[in-house]
């Protein structure tokens, strides 16, 4: 329970900051809030001869002015409410369990009237502005691929499509050296639209069948890369009972 001194202590302070806070909303006017249009408070009468820059630098402070003043709104609501608290006994306690609200938590926030438990200030919103939707890096909201590897042609690889015509990032800004300039550019080897190498050259019939071998730059990469690692294909070498139909010639 607060002592008389305690009690008031925390008294004064709410007294000082509601006479702190009238001031403030008597001197600026609840943030130039008061007037009608923004262009009042910088002495405007049009936006015809504003450049959109200027614009937008003055709704910015218009929507800053808007949020100071509610934040203020609510701690002077709030201290008028821990005044009346004290004038009807009930200060110190929480209103929602009716615990002891400790006197280092009243120090810190006189006018609270609730306990760190139960107090309706603990929950951050989740409400955010729509364009966060589609500005969040690296690929705004089209980050499928990069959360559960999609192997669907989608935002990624659209950049990356783009890329290989030049960048801003030139061959210093990258740990690993590349052999051409086009590739100078995140995960500029990955894969477009199919999972394996092969899948670029490789063909078959509406059936799987009648494959067909397209040559062509990374088919020759890809049979290198096996001859180099002496396997047959890049998940290792076949089966025995698999190499007959697979890998020779039918003697038929």
């Amino acid at each position: 329970m607060l002592t008389n001194g305690q009690l008031t202590t925390l008294k004064n302070e709410l007294e000082g900051l509601k006479q702190e806070l009238e001031n403030r909303f008597e001197m600026n006017d609840h943030y130039d809030l008061e007037r009608g249009h923004y262009h009042e408070s910088v002495g405007e009468l049009s936006s015809i001869d504003n450049h959109p820059g200027d614009e937008g630098t003055e709704l910015y402070e218009r929507e800053k002015d808007i949020a100071l003043n509610q934040h203020d709104e609510y701690q002077l609501e709030n201290i008028n409410l821990a005044l009346k608290a004290i004038e009807n006994g009930d200060y110190g306690k929480c209103l929602t369990c009716g615990k002891e609200i400790s006197y280092e938590r009243l120090q810190a926030i006189p006018e609270t009237l609730y306990c760190v438990e139960h107090t309706p200030d603990q929950t951050i919103s989740t409400n955010r502005p729509i364009e966060e939707g589609v500005l969040m890096p690296p690929f705004g909201k089209f980050d499928k691929d990069l959360q559960d590897e999609s192997v669907a042609y989608d935002a990624e690889d659209s950049w990356q499509d783009v890329a290989r015509y030049g960048t801003s990032e030139g061959p210093s800004d990258f740990y690993q050296v590349s052999d051409h300039y086009n590739d100078v550019y995140n995960e500029s080897q990955e894969n477009e639209g199919y999972v394996e190498d092969y899948e670029n050259f490789v063909a078959t019939d509406i059936e799987g069948k009648e494959i067909i071998v397209f040559p062509n730059q990374q088919h020759e990469r890809y049979e290198q890369e096996l001859d180099e690692e002496g396997i047959m294909t890049s998940f290792g070498d076949l089966p025995a009972v698999e190499h007959d139909p697979y890998v020779e010639e039918d003697e038929q």
